[in-house]
């Protein structure tokens, strides 16, 4: 039995929204995920936060979401942020080399705070 999936949008703020993923991350849900970040980056949100402190699992789709995701950031002079990432996810990203280009945090609130602070010494 699969976890139930729930994307939202908990906060927007200007080029920078949060985007909260909940359950399995697999192949049947990483297009959704996919396309509701396309869809706030074309609304003028490149600067995406993922808060995956929900996720229960994540395959190699979820992680082709992500670097998708991340790609069509960066051509809209945007960037994405992880957040809360659990543990063997976190494992994932590391032998995969993701966490070399991909900021993480601890939490989204610690990514939020940390863009703010970006926004105000620049």
């Amino acid at each position: 039995m699969t976890d139930a999936f729930h994307i939202d949008v908990p906060h927007t703020d200007g080029s920078l929204a949060v985007i909260a993923l909940a359950g399995e991350f697999d192949i049947t849900t990483a297009p959704a995920v996919r396309a509701r970040a396309l869809e706030l980056i074309a609304h003028g949100h490149p600067d995406l936060v993922a808060d995956l402190s929900g996720v229960t699992f994540c395959d190699s789709s979820g992680l082709g979401a992500l670097v998708g995701i991340w790609r069509c950031a960066k051509e809209a002079d945007g960037s994405l942020t992880l957040a809360a990432i659990p543990d063997r996810l976190g494992r994932l990203l590391s032998v995969t080399g993701m966490d070399t280009f991909l900021p993480t945090f601890p939490s989204a609130d610690a990514a939020l705070a940390a863009r703010q602070s970006n926004r105000t010494t620049a």
